[in-house]
């Protein structure tokens, strides 16, 4: 456990930080789903419920960091582990320059495999096969159940 201490120096600049970017993509994202609730809808649940839900979240999470942040506590912050977050982002990139030719299942394997290693856990090539067969579950279910149009790659086309 790490201890707290009231801060002399005010509130916390950081999570203030943090809170007034999550008011804004609340803000955003509210004006948005506001503007989609002029859109015509077959049904009750119309296109702007999920963004409203979306946006009430994100401001309760602005709010509650910014309540936090006025508190003044200062807490023992972790420090920031390169390494795990260049395995997250290496699988981002890798994933975004692959699915125009590898389609998505190997392109959200290669994510999966890779955030897996940046959490440290077994070999690469396991979590790329299991990632990749997962992936293709998922593109078959979108794809075909739903009529979804995912990016194709080699796999996809066997199908």
């Amino acid at each position: 456990m790490s201890e707290t201490s009231a801060s002399p120096s005010g509130p916390d600049k950081a999570r203030l930080a943090i809170a007034a970017a999550l008011g804004g993509v609340a803000a955003v994202v509210g004006w948005d789903a506001w503007r989609l609730s002029n859109v015509a809808a077959h049904s009750a649940v119309g296109p702007a419920a999920f963004p409203t839900l979306i946006a009430v979240g994100l401001a309760l999470l602005a709010i509650a960091n910014a309540v936090e942040a006025m508190r003044g506590i200062d807490e023992a912050r972790p420090r920031d582990e390169l390494k795990p977050m260049a395995w997250v982002l290496g699988g981002l990139l890798g994933q975004i320059a692959l699915l125009p030719f590898a389609g998505f299942s190997i392109a959200t394997g290669w994510l999966f495999a890779a955030t897996a290693r940046g959490f440290g856990r077994g070999p690469l090539w396991a979590h790329i096969l299991a990632g990749t067969v997962l992936s293709f579950v998922i593109y078959i279910l979108f794809a075909k159940g739903l009529q979804l149009s995912l990016p194709a790659g080699p796999l996809e086309r066997l199908i």
